[in-house]
């Protein structure tokens, strides 16, 4: 998973800049959608449809890259971790608790960003509105996040120092 977030991410970016490139004559046929604007929409959404499933798409990365592990890839590696039955049981609850609070909180993410979108499809958008939606946009992105930052912290718990290392060693072997 942090592989594709670390590729959807660079896809991303990649499309912002290929976009604007194009935007200021640099190979955009006109009303075409440019490549760029394609790999942006295709990562909007994956974002979309795994947000909508509960996981974070990222927003825990810098809980992750430091040594706090998330509970869905503690039990992708439960076997190379050496999980005993009871850390098995406790980190399974803890990712069903995360997707039974991050599901409605991304859902509520989705929608507030639906709105801003309408905003603008409506030709209605003026700057107060803008503002009040961006906001309700960041006040659901910063609670979202804040479920799967909060399961890392309770996940890292759950683990011993040489399964911290282990698990550590595996996500992030460069490192």
């Amino acid at each position: 998973m942090t592989l594709k977030v670390l590729l959807a991410s660079a896809m991303l970016l990649a499309g912002a800049v290929s976009a604007q490139a194009q935007h200021q004559g640099h190979g955009h046929t006109s009303g075409a959608p440019s490549d760029g604007h394609l790999r942006t929409q295709a990562c909007l959404d994956e974002f979309e449809a795994v947000v909508r499933d509960g996981r974070g798409f990222g927003m825990a990365f810098a809980a992750d890259q430091q040594g706090y592990p998330g509970p869905l890839h503690v039990l992708e590696l439960k076997d190379r971790l050496r999980l005993d039955a009871a850390q098995e049981v406790r980190v399974r609850a803890l990712l069903h608790a995360m997707f039974d609070e991050a599901r409605p909180k991304g859902a509520r993410l989705l929608d507030a960003e639906a709105r801003l979108r309408r905003l603008f499809a409506a030709g209605t958008a003026e700057a107060s509105a803008v503002r009040a939606a961006v906001a309700e946009v960041e006040q659901a992105r910063s609670e979202l996040r804040l479920v799967h930052l909060l399961a890392h912290l309770q996940t890292r718990a759950l683990l011993t120092e040489t399964q911290r290392r282990a698990y550590h060693e595996a996500r992030w072997p460069d490192r």
